[in-house]
């Protein structure tokens, strides 16, 4: 056994498995308060790369930042968590508010066409090139050469910085869920919308606060990604999107633990796939798909998912 590629394929996964859990957080939120696949969430997460991209170079980056790295890091981070949640809050608002009591079909073709719009307006705005952080040449490559560096494993700073920024966020979101007002409030409309506006608790407010917040996710993992891998282009989100849609059902669609989980569990495998399978580089999206498959078709409740109850 070659413990030292073991170690660092776990690595390799876990920072990929980290920016699929936060794509996978906005899934399972909105699917959790009006059972609605939001298949706009994976373009969300490509805007929010350009987002990135765009506050990078004009601070300078990667070359000649004007302001200090950590802000300039923070400053991306927050310019795409403000610009996608607004983003999230508008499709929200125009492409799924007026379809809410409609055939459960209706919004999910509404999610698609506007897949296909945001993806196609990047298109039209930005281009076909593909462009790049360039973040190898980021503060003198510091970002790359610092880090864990052992004979059994090197882990980047910037790595380091993708996967704690990554666990912050998402204990951040569990406790914003569990004991702000606001996330009380959305776990009364996710389990009965009707009488959640009974009580006085206003329903259009709360879910356009969860798509503000999943959409916000999904823009920082835009940047996490850029940082990471360089390139983006806008075709990014759709591949992504995917395998964050899987990571949702495999962890329990609705379960903000369980797309933590089937998150790093889909980066792992990617990662694992790559490393030990006959052209594993080639094929490794088939594998991730192959899992939601069997996922399925021998546990659709996914890991940490339940049952719907349905009332008689």
């Amino acid at each position: 056994m070659d413990w030292s590629k073991l170690a660092q394929l776990t690595v390799d996964g876990t920072t990929l498995g980290c920016m699929y859990a936060l794509i996978a957080l906005g899934y399972s939120m909105v699917y959790g308060i009006l059972k609605l696949l939001n298949f706009a969430h994976g373009d969300v997460f490509m805007i929010g790369a350009f987002i990135g991209l765009f506050v990078y170079t004009a601070l300078g980056g990667p070359l000649t930042p004007s302001i200090p790295i950590v802000l300039l890091l923070t400053a991306m981070f927050v310019a795409a968590a403000v610009g996608c949640g607004f983003l999230g809050v508008a499709i929200e608002r125009f492409g799924y508010r007026p379809l809410r009591n409609s055939a459960r079909i209706a919004p999910l073709i509404s999610a698609l066409g506007l897949s296909f719009l945001i993806q196609n307006s990047a298109l039209l705005v930005f281009g076909a090139s593909i462009r790049s952080y360039n973040t190898f040449e980021f503060d003198n490559g510091r970002f790359f050469t610092l880090g864990i560096h052992t004979n059994l494993v090197n882990v980047s700073l910037m790595r380091l910085i993708v996967i704690a920024s990554a666990a912050v966020l998402m204990v951040g979101l569990m406790a914003y869920i569990r004991y702000t007002a606001v996330g009380k409030a959305s776990r009364a409309v996710a389990f009965d919308r009707e009488a959640a506006e009974m009580m006085g608790i206003d329903v259009d407010r709360v879910i356009a606060t969860i798509f503000f917040v999943g959409s916000a996710l999904a823009g920082i993992a835009g940047v996490m990604f850029g940082l990471i891998f360089q390139n983006v282009f806008h075709y990014m989100g759709f591949i992504a999107g995917l395998k964050g849609f899987t990571a949702a059902v495999v962890g329990g669609i609705g379960s903000i633990p369980g797309a933590m989980l089937g998150g790093l569990f889909i980066g792992l495998v990617e990662s694992y796939a790559v490393g030990y399978l006959p052209q594993g580089s080639t094929f490794q999206d088939l594998w991730v798909f192959f899992i939601l498959i069997a996922m399925m078709l021998l546990r659709p409740t996914g890991f940490l998912g339940k049952a719907d109850i349905r009332r008689a």
